[in-house]
């Protein structure tokens, strides 16, 4: 399948997936030192840690991060705090973008390429895909690492593919 903008899909180098057989889906992904009471950053980096565990990052990879709701769980816990006249920590309002655990899997594992959140209205698998496509094709970086989170009452699930624009 071709972009609109006539570029090519990036090649798929490696997945991962949460949850996996073995996984806790219950108990959700392990903890994230600094992230607290949501499953969404720590979903991310698990993933992400699968991927590069699979196969090592390149320094000049970067990271899209796809989510159509974003940490549903940590925006309930603000929502609540604010509607009840409590005062919110200051780990709830760090870890209520994106960026910031994007910026931690970026640290962790050394990539020097983009960071980009985005929240699509259509398939997210598609617009991670497609916002990979145009960083390879910048020449903003080697490799990215998608990541596509989402939080729901059925079950969280997080879906890492590490992309390239076909040189290996």
């Amino acid at each position: 399948m071709k972009l609109t903008l006539g570029l090519p899909d990036p090649v798929v180098v490696t997945v991962s997936h949460w949850p996996q057989p073995g996984d806790d889906a219950v108990a959700g992904p392990p903890a994230l030192p600094g992230f607290v009471d949501s499953s969404f950053s720590p979903l991310v980096a698990v993933v992400a840690e699968r991927c590069f565990a699979q196969t090592a990052a390149r320094e000049r990879t970067g990271l899209v991060l796809v989510s159509r709701s974003g940490d549903l769980a940590g925006a309930t816990h603000v929502r609540e705090a604010v509607a009840e006249g409590k005062r919110i920590g200051p780990l709830h309002f760090f870890q209520s973008v994106p960026n910031s655990v994007a910026g931690h899997v970026a640290a962790r594992f050394g990539l020097r390429g983009p960071v980009v959140c985005i929240s699509p209205q259509e398939d997210p698998h598609r617009a991670g895909l497609d916002e990979a496509a145009l960083l390879l094709a910048d020449g903003e970086a080697d490799q990215v690492l998608i990541v596509l989170v989402e939080q729901a009452r059925t079950g969280d699930t997080a879906v890492a593919l590490l992309v390239s624009g076909g040189e290996q």
